[in-house]
Parts: C-alpha cells; sequence; structure tokens
C-alpha cells in the first residue's frame, strides 16, 4: 500500500474511520484542532456523524451518547480540555462504555501555552476524575504510530469496555511523516448491551449508578479484575539496544526519539546506553525494567514535565537500581546534546566511561550517521 505524507493529527483520524469509527464529538485546542478539522472533513463522507460541540464538557457527554448506542466513537482535545472532560470520563468508565480519546498535550498549568509538554501524564494516566477508575493509555512515538496505535485503541476500548486514551505530546501531533494504513475493518457488530432505539434493545440501561454500598463494590471489583487482566496482557514497551545496556535511558512521545539518537553515538563512542520507551502508559510496562535491571547499572528518565513518570518508573524498579532524571517544561525539548553530557557525566561519576570517550574517531561519526540514518529510515 501507498505511503501518505500527513501530520499526526491527520493519521488519528484516518486510522479511526479505518478501524470502523463513525462518530465524533469535539472542540477546537491547539495543538490539537487538525483532528476536529479533519472529522468534520471525513467522517460525513463515510456515513459517519461529526458534531462541533459548544465546549469540553458537552463534547465528553456526547460521546457517551454515541458510546452508549454502541457506535465506535472518539473525540480529541488537549490538557485545558482534558481536565473539563475528567469528570465524564470517570463516568463513561463506570459505566463501562468503549471509546476513544485523542490527548495532544500543551503546556500547563491552566491555560499555560500551546507549546508540546507531558504535564497531562497524571491526569490521563491515573485517572483524574473521582472513583477506582483506569484508562488505558497509548503512548506514540511517530506519525506511523499515531495510526497504528489508534487503530489498537479501538480493540482495547472494545476489547476491555473501557475508555483509552492516546496521549502525544504536541511534536508528535504537528509533525509530518510518511504513513502507511492497514486495510479498512470489518465493522462491529452492534454489541448486545448498547441502547439501540431498538425493540430488543429497549431493556438496556447504561449507567454507572449503583445507591446500594454493597452492589457499588462489587461492581469495583470487576471493574478491578478488569484491570488487572489488562495489566497482565496488555503493557507494552520498544527496547532498543538494551541487550548489554549498563545505562538505560527512559522516555515516551518525541523524547524517545531524542533517546535513540543520543543512544546511537554514545554507543559509537563505546558506553553501553540503551533505550526503554514505554509505549502503554497504563498499563505500564514493569517487566520490562524488572528484567532490565538484572544487568542495568541505571535508569535515567527524561521527561518533558516535573518528574510525572518518573514516580512509575521508581516503583517499578523498586528500588533494584538508582533512577536519575532530566526534564525540560514549559514547551522546552531536553536537547540530544544536554541529554548526551547528562550521561557522559553519569558514566564519568560512576567508572562506566571508556577512555577513548573524550574525542570521537572518524570511524565512530561515521557510525552515529550510519545509525541514526538506520533509525530514521525505519520510520519511512
Amino acid at each position: 500500500m501507498r505511503k501518505q505524507l500527513m501530520k499526526g493529527n491527520e493519521a488519528i483520524v484516518k486510522s479511526a474511520i479505518l478501524a470502523g469509527c463513525r462518530a465524533f464529538y469535539g472542540y477546537p485546542i491547539t495543538p490539537a484542532s487538525e483532528i476536529t478539522e479533519t472529522a468534520a472533513q471525513y467522517m460525513p463522507r463515510v456515513g459517519g456523524v461529526y458534531v462541533q460541540a459548544e465546549s469540553e464538557v458537552a463534547a465528553i457527554n456526547m460521546l457517551y451518547g454515541g458510546a452508549a448506542a454502541g457506535v465506535r466513537a472518539m473525540t480529541a482535545s488537549s490538557g485545558p480540555g482534558i481536565s473539563l472532560m475528567q469528570e465524564g470520563i470517570s463516568y463513561m468508565a463506570g459505566a463501562e462504555l468503549p471509546c476513544v480519546i485523542a490527548d495532544i498535550t500543551r503546556g500547563g498549568p491552566g491555560l499555560g501555552n500551546i507549546a508540546a509538554e507531558q504535564g497531562d501524564y497524571h491526569q490521563v494516566v491515573k485517572g483524574g476524575g473521582h472513583g477506582n477508575y483506569h484508562t488505558i493509555v497509548l503512548a506514540p512515538h511517530s506519525v506511523q504510530e499515531m495510526a497504528d496505535l489508534t487503530a489498537l485503541a479501538f480493540d482495547l476500548a472494545d476489547r476491555y469496555r473501557n475508555p483509552v486514551v492516546l496521549m502525544a505530546d504536541g511534536f508528535i501531533g504537528q509533525m509530518m511523516e510518511p504513513v502507511e494504513f492497514p486495510q479498512l475493518a470489518t465493522p462491529p457488530q452492534l454489541p448486545s448491551w448498547a441502547v439501540a432505539g431498538t425493540a430488543a434493545s429497549r431493556g438496556n440501561l447504561v449507567n454507572s449508578l449503583h445507591l446500594d454500598q454493597d452492589e457499588l463494590e462489587k461492581h469495583v471489583l470487576a471493574l478491578e479484575a478488569k484491570y488487572k487482566l489488562a495489566e497482565q496482557r496488555e503493557a507494552r514497551a520498544e527496547e532498543w539496544m538494551t541487550a548489554d545496556a549498563e545505562i538505560v535511558l527512559v522516555g515516551y512521545g518525541i523524547v524517545g526519539r531524542i533517546l535513540k539518537a543520543v543512544t546511537a553515538e554514545a554507543r559509537a563512542a563505546g558506553l553501553k546506553v540503551g533505550v526503554l520507551r514505554p509505549i502503554t502508559l497504563y498499563p505500564f510496562p514493569a517487566a520490562h525494567f524488572q528484567r532490565l535491571a538484572f544487568r542495568a547499572r541505571f535508569f535515567v528518565v527524561v521527561e518533558m514535565s516535573n518528574g510525572q513518570m518518573l514516580e512509575d518508573v521508581k516503583l517499578a524498579l523498586n528500588g533494584s537500581r538508582p533512577v536519575e532524571f532530566l526534564n525540560r517544561m514549559g514547551g522546552n525539548v531536553p536537547s540530544h546534546e544536554a541529554v548526551l553530557k547528562f550521561v557522559q557525566e553519569l558514566a564519568r561519576r560512576e567508572g562506566l566511561m571508556p577512555q577513548t570517550l573524550d574525542r570521537q574517531t572518524p570511524a565512530q561519526e561515521t557510525s552515529v550517521r550510519q545509525t541514526l540514518e538506520e533509525e530514521r529510515m525505519a520510520n519511512v
């Protein structure tokens, strides 16, 4: 199939339609506005529904209605808008309604700015609404993954009857790369629990209200069992050059790409560095960390936030290995040079620095370029 050059935000919508999504309810916000714009353009062409809501609160409640009718449905927003949606997301998790929510993150708190950041981690991964619930969270690091993980998001939403969030920083949403889309999926059958306006579904009621305490506890325990199953089956991560890594760099989204460039250069100079990139932020890929901890000496978490994923990394390792931290905020991105310098200083301090690292040879520089070019071509 021929590849198409497009923005990450556009890839989400086209992949959603191919996955059988036929309803979009949204309110534009930078840097996610192209999702709403593209949905308005393409959703009616396939017989789907596009509704420009008057607010994010309205959009999430419209999404509740569309999902309750058994339709594959989605919305999209960014930090402030996702904050406004939290009550509705909690309601949908409690009512066990499958849906997909794209969060193209920007700087915060409050209105913050429109630059890329990763400060939405806590409200998305930990569940910003009330009650005992989770959303499944996927974190793409390329435009191709925007497409691939959107399709996966709809499958996971249906499989676990739960909201799934595609969380991408503004860079991934706005950048343009070639994308190859899968074939059009067979539309899923109308689920038996849906309120479809038919005689057969007349008795269905989709709600999260359980006034009896024991009844609510039983319901929440059933949700918890579902989340435990997802933790066992759905945790995903990419490992890159980790087989013999003494220093493992950890980052998601655009940061994961920066860490690969740093790793290629550090490797060419003799440092045993690798990358562990979480793809599911919930369920968190703790087993990958625990396995790598048998060999790795240090883990370095790099984030565009104040250290929100850092907490999950430390929990996964449970003190088995030291965890270092490097970050930027406000829409600033950790530079390749800053991360490499941080890694080199850590290596010198801990006696992991090869004697010949102070100056690269022409052969080492060529090796760096070749490795980066191979990685670039793999994404084209």
